[in-house]
């Protein structure tokens, strides 16, 4: 069994586009600017923003917040929104979610320029990888095929078995490695809570991605024997041996599936590091687009 260690790929590709922020600062290019735009207090939603902002501050890009407090009008919001869109100091920014219940997250999410839609949920955006055309790829699907990359992990032929239909993540990724490329051409199977015979399905997987958010689903009878295991699940569940009162957990039950594979995820320091590197991939794309 070998480690996927999102964490230390993760370090590599922001070394990597440090030195790319370096030479166009070199060149009298001014360095990609990022925004976040953050609601309300979040626990989950603080968080991310902030690792956001620290990854910023690492590569070398720009990065500003802008906070909203809950009962910040959706019309306010999305004024917000137009105004970054119109700010040709901003190369790409971000709307966290999840959003108020008064908020449509749709409305937000169309308001968004495409061009700058790092996080990669634009309607456009989302058709484009669909064609295969560029655009952006949203964060946590393309941060789990440049792992399966660096890895050279092989993808073509093999079957793969996503759990989980969302919108952000199993939909994406299915899409993805599906599709006729280097690291795509495989044959993919999407399960959800409608699917029947789900466990033999899923021992049929050379690659087996979940994505459900149920900690601990996915167990050792699961899974195939050297197949390669992807664990996109962050639960926090409570615990008697951290000093917060919580850990976080996958959707797989790594002790007991890490025997069995031949590639396998941790949680933490698996896809979640990948995730944030894509943002960061992206910011960089959307930079690179101005420039052009």
């Amino acid at each position: 069994m070998q480690l996927l260690d999102g964490k230390a790929t993760a370090h590599n590709i922001k070394a990597e586009i440090a030195e790319e922020v370096k030479t166009m600062k070199a060149q009298g290019i001014r360095e990609p600017h990022l925004v976040a735009v953050l609601v309300g207090h979040d626990g989950g939603s603080e968080s991310y923003v902030a690792y956001k902002i620290k990854d910023c501050k690492e590569v070398g890009f720009k990065s500003t917040l802008i906070r909203y407090e809950d009962d910040v009008t959706e019309d306010e919001l999305l004024k917000c929104v137009d105004d970054l869109n119109k700010d040709k100091g901003v190369d790409g920014f971000i709307v966290q979610l999840p959003l108020p219940k008064h908020i449509s997250e749709e409305k937000v999410t169309l308001a968004i320029d495409p061009r700058k839609d790092v996080d990669g949920f634009h309607p456009q955006n989302v058709g484009q990888m669909t064609m295969g055309l560029p655009g952006f790829v949203s964060a946590t699907p393309q941060g789990i095929v440049e792992l399966i990359k660096r890895y050279r992990i092989e993808t073509s032929g093999k079957h793969v078995v996503v759990l989980g239909r969302s919108n952000i993540v199993g939909r994406p990724v299915s899409v993805l490695l599906s599709q006729k490329s280097d690291y795509g051409n495989a044959t993919v199977t999407v399960c959800h809570s409608r699917t029947q015979n789900l466990k033999e399905i899923c021992r049929q997987a050379d690659i087996l991605i979940a994505a459900l958010g149920s900690p601990g689903f996915v167990t050792e009878d699961m899974v195939k024997e050297g197949g390669v295991v992807i664990d996109v699940g962050t639960t926090r569940v409570p615990s008697d041996k951290t000093k917060s009162g919580f850990k976080l957990m996958g959707d797989v039950r790594f002790d007991e599936v890490a025997p069995k594979s031949s590639f396998i995820t941790p949680v933490p320091g698996g896809v979640g590091p990948m995730t944030r590197a894509s943002l960061l991939i992206n910011t960089l794309k959307a930079a690179k687009q101005r420039m052009a």
